[in-house]
This record gives C-alpha cells, sequence and structure tokens, in this order.
C-alpha cells in the first residue's frame, strides 16, 4: 500500500519502499498454520495492489465511522461505478503518534486474509496528506445500528449473528491472529444481511501465526499493550496480562450480550467505572435471557482466558457444539437467511448545511496532482436539571455563552466538542439548555451554526453512544456527529433523555 509520505512538511517518508512494492515472497514464507514462529519477510506480493488514483477519481458518500487517525467514508469510482467503503488516514497524526507499524501490518494482514465473513482489500493509494484504503462496502451498515434500531435483538437473530462471527473469529484464530477490537461496530452487514468482521487495526499475530509479516509491520512487541474499547476490554489486558484469543472470546460474549440486552454487560458512565466492573466482573443479566444464551455469555465472559469456550484444549469445538447454537449448519453458515435488516430513515432535505449528503466533492483533499473510524419518567425538577449538570462534569460557563441565552433560560450541560464532517473536524460548543434547546457555536466567531429541533418523542431526537467519546444526535431531518475528548458521551445522551422525561 504505502510508501507513507507524512510530517509536518508533507515529504517525511514512513513507510520503507518494499512495502508498496510488488515484489516477490519465497516459497519457504508461506507455511502452514502450524509454524513455530510468525513468518517476516523483507518482500512481499500484494493481491491487493496500489494503485495511481487521486481521491478525485471517487465520489465520495456519507461516513461510515470515524476513527483516532482515519475515517471510513463510502466511496463511489466514477468511471467504473463501483462502491467501496475508503479508509482515509492522516499521515501526519500517524507519523506523530508512531502508528506507521499498525497501518503497515493492517494492510498486510488484511491482503492475506480470505474468507467470506470478512471484509476484503480491493486496493490502495496515497497523496501527500492522507493514505487511503478500498475496502468491501458493507451497504447493511453496522450491527451496532441494527441493535440500536431494534432495542435489541431476538435470540434467533442473535444466534444467527454470533454463529458468523465465531466462524470468522475461528478462521482469524486458525491463522494465529487476535483481532482485539471485536464489537457491534465493528462487524458489518452485507445488502442482504451476512456478517462481515472489519477494522484490523488492532490486529496482533501470535508467536506461531502462518500470517506473513515484514520486519517494519508489526503491532507492538509487548503483548499486554492495552488496545481495543474500553466496554469489551478484557480483565487481563487491564492486569497488564498477554494478549490471548481469550481476548477476542471475552469481546464475543460482550457483543452476544448487547445483541440480546440492548447494551453492554458493563456499561457505565466513564471509562474508569467500566473498568472497575469489569475486574469486579459485575454482570447483571436480564431475566428475558434464555438459559442457554446466559450460560454461554457466563462462560465467554469466565476470568480465566483459557477457560472461555473457544480457548481451550478442545478449541472451537466446545463453542460450536454449545446449546446455544443448537440447530446452526456449520458447514453451510453462509448458506442461512440471515434477518430482515431496519434500514436507516431517509433524511429530508432541509436546506441546513449539516445534512448529510450523498455524495460530496473533496476539491480540499490531498494536492490534486501527486499520485500516489434510564432515566424514570416523571416531572423534572430544578435539583433534576442540577444532577445533570453534576453528572456531566461539563466546563465552567463562561459568560460569553451568556448572549445565547433567553431570560430565565439556564445552561444544563455544555462542552467543547468536535463536529465531525466528512473529513473535516471543527471544534463547536454544544449547549444544552432547559429551555429546552440543543445548539452549537462556533466558539471563535462566537455564532450560532446550528440548531437541533428539539422533541420529546425518543424517535425524533435521540442520542446514539458508539463509543465514551463518540456520539451522535439524530433527528428526522439530519444526522449529527461529535467527538468529545473528556468522553462524555454517555452524559450527553443522559442529558438529553432526562430532559424529554421531565
Amino acid at each position: 500500500m504505502l510508501a507513507l509520505v507524512g510530517g509536518e512538511a508533507g515529504n517525511k517518508q514512513i513507510m520503507e519502499k518494499d512495502f508498496d512494492s510488488k515484489l516477490k515472497i519465497q516459497n519457504n514464507n508461506s507455511a502452514s498454520h502450524g509454524g513455530n514462529t510468525t513468518h517476516r519477510s523483507k518482500s512481499f506480493a500484494f493481491r491487493a495492489p496500489q494503485e495511481n488514483f487521486t481521491i478525485q477519481d471517487f465520489e465520495l458518500g456519507k461516513i461510515y465511522g470515524v476513527g483516532s487517525y482515519s475515517k471510513v467514508v463510502r466511496a463511489k469510482k466514477k468511471d467504473t461505478g463501483t462502491v467501496y467503503a475508503m479508509k482515509i488516514m492522516d499521515k501526519k497524526f500517524i507519523t506523530k503518534e508512531n502508528k506507521t507499524a499498525y497501518v503497515k501490518l493492517e494492510r498486510i494482514v488484511l491482503d492475506q486474509l480470505d474468507h467470506p465473513g470478512i471484509v476484503r482489500l480491493y486496493f490502495t493509494f496515497q497523496d501527500t496528506f492522507s493514505l487511503y484504503m478500498a475496502l468491501e462496502s458493507c451497504e447493511g451498515g453496522e450491527l451496532f445500528d441494527q441493535i440500536t434500531r431494534k432495542g435489541r435483538l431476538s435470540e434467533d437473530e442473535a444466534r444467527f449473528y454470533a454463529a458468523e462471527v465465531v466462524d470468522a473469529l475461528e478462521y482469524i484464530h486458525n491463522l494465529g491472529l487476535i483481532h482485539r477490537d471485536i464489537k457491534p461496530e465493528n462487524l458489518l452487514l452485507t445488502t442482504d444481511g451476512h456478517i462481515k468482521v472489519a477494522d484490523f487495526g488492532s490486529v496482533k499475530p501470535m508467536q506461531d501465526s502462518s500470517i506473513t509479516v515484514l520486519p517494519n509491520a508489526a503491532s507492538d512487541d509487548k503483548a499486554c499493550t492495552f488496545v481495543g474499547t474500553a466496554a469489551y476490554v478484557p480483565p487481563e489486558v487491564l492486569n497488564s496480562s498477554p494478549a490471548t484469543v481469550g481476548n477476542d472470546l471475552w469481546a464475543l460474549g460482550c457483543t452476544m450480550y448487547q445483541m440480546l440486552s440492548g447494551t453492554s454487560p458493563f456499561k457505565d458512565a466513564s471509562e474508569w467505572l467500566i473498568f472497575q466492573r469489569i475486574i469486579a466482573r459485575d454482570i447483571r443479566f436480564p431475566n428475558y435471557f434464555s438459559d442457554e444464551a446466559r450460560d454461554l455469555i457466563d462462560r465467554l465472559l469466565d476470568i480465566e482466558p483459557s477457560r472461555r469456550p473457544g480457548a481451550g484444549r478442545d478449541g472451537y469445538a466446545s463453542l460450536k457444539s454449545h446449546a446455544f447454537f443448537k440447530g446452526v449448519d456449520w458447514n453451510n453458515i453462509r448458506a442461512q437467511t440471515p434477518p430482515n435488516l431496519v434500514l436507516e430513515p431517509k433524511a429530508q432535505l432541509s436546506g441546513s448545511d449539516d445534512v448529510e449528503d450523498t455524495s460530496w466533492n473533496p476539491s480540499h483533499m490531498g494536492d490534486g496532482s501527486t499520485r500516489v473510524t434510564d432515566g424514570n419518567s416523571g416531572a423534572a425538577s430544578s435539583s433534576e436539571a442540577a444532577h445533570i449538570t453534576r453528572l456531566a462534569s461539563i466546563d465552567s460557563f463562561d459568560s460569553k455563552w451568556q448572549q445565547f441565552l433567553e431570560p430565565g433560560e439556564s445552561v444544563l450541560m455544555i462542552s467543547m466538542v468536535k463536529k465531525v464532517q466528512k473529513l473535516t473536524n471543527k471544534k463547536v460548543q454544544l449547549i444544552l439548555t432547559n429551555k429546552p434547546k440543543l445548539i452549537y457555536v462556533d466558539p471563535s466567531k462566537l455564532v450560532v451554526k446550528g440548531n437541533v429541533i428539539w422533541s420529546d418523542n425518543p424517535n425524533d431526537l435521540s442520542v446514539q453512544v458508539a463509543s465514551p467519546s463518540y456520539f451522535k444526535i439524530c433527528t428526522p431531518k439530519k444526522v449529527l456527529s461529535f467527538e468529545d475528548a473528556k468522553q462524555r458521551a454517555f452524559q450527553w445522551k443522559k442529558a438529553v433523555e432526562a430532559l424529554q422525561k421531565r
């Protein structure tokens, strides 16, 4: 993929030339799964080539996801009409944060994976500022969205999705890889509703991996390095134990719990509180879980990684033979009929520049010439409003924001956040008042940039939390994405919902 060029001047080389050259692998580097060491080679023949494209060759649409140094955007090739999920990575950030090895490893691992339950990498290219990976587009969206739209899944639906995840994880683990970031946001759905595991940015090859890895394309040498998403991180990682396949199986248990209940088993208001619940193994099962579902999730969330089904001596046989999966035809897993997808409501165009367009002209990107991710109902009281404010740990209220309030109106929650738009993140002051009113303000020009139409109906106004720092405010006419560096996404959700139930 990427003879990466980055740095302050935009010309610092951060990936060696052999990373994007189509060189041959020696035969002794393509051994079976039973090898004793991760295969490392100074040369590699990529299946997915590095192409001589520019971003202007594509028509970009909605954002699929946002990560720390990347975004995944719907991209249609203008000359062929083929749609891809384009992962766009910031070279400057990659260089500054020493993420080069992770990016290279993700590229080289994806190139070697060949399974119907894993997203495929088709090609890569780059320009002065960004790296691009053209991935298989999963038009069904994230499993997370299906859970959110349905509230929770039936056991038949959860069984179908869990079985397809298990099938893909068995393939990944048999290759000697640990994904390390299994969660509903990284489980994508095809148009017809089959699961595809995505986002291998945290992948870790084990010592006996049969995957070929270039010497300078490897994840952290310390196998216990913290990666992943807070709510799905296993206790052994928090205790600095080495990574094992059990890490992914714990995350599978968390994901199954979320499918069946609509929420994470360790959900809480901050990462620190989430970690305390994980370490204490503070799990509460809803009474509508079947005995089979409860037993399997309970076993997957075992404190001891080697006792989790799929991680012991019997391997995946013990997991696939569990009573929860009774009736699953493991030999024809992808031939099963998927659950019906609940589609995203079509946005009504309102003239606002905040509506997500279906197309986008990225003229500001690249250099244009260089080719190269509960509250209870009842009347709200002043004490409840005060509780919302305390819960939010809000930024100190500067008098300059007073101009946006009417007489008698008070702020319930306020903080500086990033408004995520396509490939640009703009800082705005997000303000929730008791009117109720929800606005965001340009902090430098002190002008209102947008007003979210308030509704007490959760169908017309809701907050969807993707991570402690990333959340979406959804209305029938627009979906606004925000990133809160102080990780108060859940607090924003609680504040809005509490105000709706006043």
